[in-house]
């Protein structure tokens, strides 16, 4: 049995095997971590998929701002062990996280990603049509979903991360740099 839960700390090493298994290291340079880097995921929205003690799938969503005072949600990374792919996880994983980021009452989502697996969830590119990304993307993966009606229609300008700020990692930066 898998359970969808909360992610926890005891999770991070194994979420980031986990995502080094299924996008490898490149993924670090990808313009999407940008806006994550140094930051927490919003609260409530750091899901692990948990089966016989091990990580087997995470998804986790961030504060960001799509244009010029529009708040909105950065999803991602989605991953799966691969030798779960085609079970459904990330079908499972995404449902839970839209539905508690709806419930939470945030309205758009964004992300970068294969279109035709987001379109089942309701992601288009029509929404982010007026968005860029702080660095290089691929336009025909920048995807939108509104959580609340019109929340990213009409959104234009560049991405902007403004979660709040992972303490833990400022520390591990500031003690590098001394």
């Amino acid at each position: 049995m898998i359970e969808i839960r909360q992610e926890q700390d005891g999770d991070v090493v194994a979420r980031e095997r986990l995502l080094d298994a299924c996008f490898g290291t490149a993924r670090l340079a990808k313009t999407s971590e940008r806006l994550r880097e140094g930051r927490l995921p919003a609260r409530g929205l750091a899901f692990s998929a948990e089966r016989q003690g091990r990580i087997v799938g995470t998804v986790r969503l961030w504060h960001v701002e799509a244009g010029l005072g529009r708040p909105a949600l950065l999803l991602g990374p989605l991953a799966v062990d691969p030798a779960l792919h085609g079970a459904g996880l990330g079908t499972t994983l995404m449902w839970t996280a839209l539905a508690r980021a709806e419930a939470l009452g945030h309205g758009g989502v964004l992300l970068v990603g294969d279109a035709p697996y987001y379109a089942r969830f309701g992601f288009s590119g029509l929404l982010t049509a007026g968005l860029s990304m702080p660095g290089p993307f691929e336009r025909s993966r920048f995807l939108g979903l509104n959580l609340r009606r019109g929340a990213l229609d009409g959104a234009s300008g560049k991405l902007r991360a403004t979660g709040a700020w992972d303490l833990a990692i400022e520390a591990q930066v500031a003690r590098r740099a001394a």
